[in-house]
């Protein structure tokens, strides 16, 4: 079993309080960080699970960690009738719910405070759930797996986006150049927050990518995973139903 990785190493904090913290301690500075350190290709990504969504025309959407809403957003493409944006952080959803009230997308997405391992919702309630860059930040990831598997409908699809780490040479030398030292610096610079982009790829690290993350997946439940790594393996996008 992976040591847990917390953001803060507090001797009597949960990594999920912890994590709750460091994303409101970044909320304001998030998104232009998010896109600045990724140079926008986490905008591609996103664009890449959409298409994917799309496949299935999902009418009921539910986007866990939705953080600012990206995602959800993003979403909104699919044309469903609603999309639910549910967030442990409430300094992330107040920026989330800036930018759905500016974009006017309030009839569509409703965002909500909760626990991505306890879900606020009954069985069998949506036909797609989502998950970007979220899941590495669970605490107990199978709880979490087996909550979003029970609110999703018979032969509903789950769709995650998450970091990866590259294999090859010399992208993987490249990537974990960048991940321990340029990141950290400018994130400590701009959001203030010694620990979140150190967190970062500390939790990256002791994610189980790949064909362990299916695994995860098979364990709870769900059928026919797959996955598809992006960029040189810098994130993945992982598919199955349930």
């Amino acid at each position: 079993m992976a040591t847990e990785v917390k953001p803060y190493n507090k001797a009597n904090g949960s990594k999920k309080q912890e994590v709750a913290e460091m994303f409101d301690n970044i909320s304001e500075r998030y998104d232009f960080l998010n896109h600045l350190l990724s140079m926008s290709i986490d905008k591609g990504w996103r664009k890449k699970v959409v298409k994917m969504a799309n496949e299935s025309k999902p009418q009921h959407i539910l986007d866990v960690a939705t953080g600012t809403g990206d995602l959800a957003i993003a979403l909104c493409k699919t044309q469903p009738k609603k999309i639910t944006g549910l967030d442990i952080s409430k300094g992330m959803l107040e920026v989330g719910h800036r930018k759905i009230e500016a974009k006017k997308l309030t009839n569509i997405i409703d965002l909500q405070l909760g626990d991505s391992e306890a879900l606020p919702f009954e069985d069998n309630s949506f036909d797609l759930v989502t998950v970007a860059f979220g899941v590495r930040n669970f605490e107990n990831l199978e709880k979490g797996m087996s909550e979003i598997r029970r609110v999703l409908k018979p032969s509903g699809k789950l769709l995650v986006l998450e970091f990866s780490q590259p294999e090859s040479f010399p992208f993987k030398q490249i990537y974990h150049f960048y991940f321990k030292n340029i990141l950290p610096f400018f994130g400590r610079l701009v959001s203030k927050d010694n620990r979140a982009y150190t967190y970062l790829p500390e939790s990256v690290k002791a994610f189980p990518y790949g064909e362990n993350f299916c695994s995860v997946l098979q364990k709870v439940g769900f059928a026919d995973s797959s996955f598809k790594p992006l960029t040189f393996g810098i994130a993945t996008i992982y598919q199955t139903i349930k």
